[in-house]
């Protein structure tokens, strides 16, 4: 979630017998599931210090990128194969790496945009059996379906807050490993700052975060689709137009340094991509 509304923000009734229904949509039911699913996240993520090396298609109305990211534990490195629908060569992509590893500066802010980012969707995963009224809708295979509404009785800390809990969505948990595998919502009404003076962000707004398991009980973020429209004077962006997927997972070692890391892009062989496709 960008990844404030990213990875942070970022649609879930099936029929079933008269008294399975009775048992299944009781809200407090449903929302203690949800609590335990957010929990067992929250503890995962804890002790979650794996690194991996990922392909990025990362599309967004400004400087959209295809990209390698490698994770390290001072931050990630990324080559860039293509920026704005323009390719650059294999030294272009290593002058990129090059210059980022001899600029501290632009690793700490990296760092903290990073560390921002992560807050931000802590936060709003402990929101989530906070501001919704929350209905199971049944079962698929081993997911077990959810469906959230705002909750009347939420008051939003901040502004990123209101935006979220004035959606309406669904969620997926794998009700194996309790493991939040999607999250789709909808902002079903306008979120207006001091009444429109400083902006206004419209309903039919959505989000969608798809998660799968990339290793051994290891989960990690593989879909982040938003399109929230209006306009924000306090936000960075004036709308948030993202649609980035992450695919080719491979963990790499949890000790891996920044110059390992580029020695791990530059040896990924250039179409591996598009040859996985065919």
């Amino acid at each position: 979630m960008r990844r404030t509304f990213p990875w942070l923000l970022t649609a879930w009734f099936v029929s079933l017998s008269a008294a399975n229904a009775q048992a299944q949509n009781h809200p407090q039911d449903a929302r203690a599931f949800v609590e335990k699913a957010v929990q067992n996240e929250l503890a995962k993520d804890q002790i979650d210090h794996t690194r991996w090396l990922y392909y990025e298609d990362d599309r967004k109305p400004e400087n959209p990128v295809k990209q390698w990211v490698a994770d390290t534990s001072n931050g990630s490195l990324k080559r860039i194969l293509q920026i704005d629908g323009h390719p650059l060569s294999q030294s272009e992509q290593l002058d990129r790496i090059n210059r980022f590893l001899g600029d501290t500066s632009a690793q700490a802010k990296a760092r903290k945009s990073s560390v921002h980012d992560d807050q931000q969707a802590t936060e709003m995963l402990q929101m989530l059996p906070k501001a919704f009224i929350w209905t199971k809708k049944g079962e698929d295979g081993d997911s077990t379906l959810l469906h959230f509404t705002p909750d009347p009785n939420f008051d939003p800390p901040d502004l990123e807050a209101r935006v979220f809990a004035a959606m309406e969505g669904d969620m997926a948990v794998d009700t194996r490993q309790l493991r939040i595998a999607s999250l789709k919502g909808t902002m079903i009404r306008d979120v207006k700052i001091l009444g429109g003076l400083l902006g206004e962000l419209n309903a039919g707004g959505s989000f969608d975060v798809e998660r799968r398991e990339t290793g051994d009980g290891i989960w990690q973020i593989t879909e982040t689709h938003v399109h929230i429209n209006g306009h924000a004077l306090i936000f960075k962006t004036i709308s948030e137009q993202e649609d980035d997927v992450k695919t080719h997972f491979k963990q790499l070692p949890q000790t891996i340094t920044m110059q390992q890391a580029k020695n791990e892009l530059m040896s990924v062989p250039e179409g591996t991509v598009a040859r996985s496709e065919k």
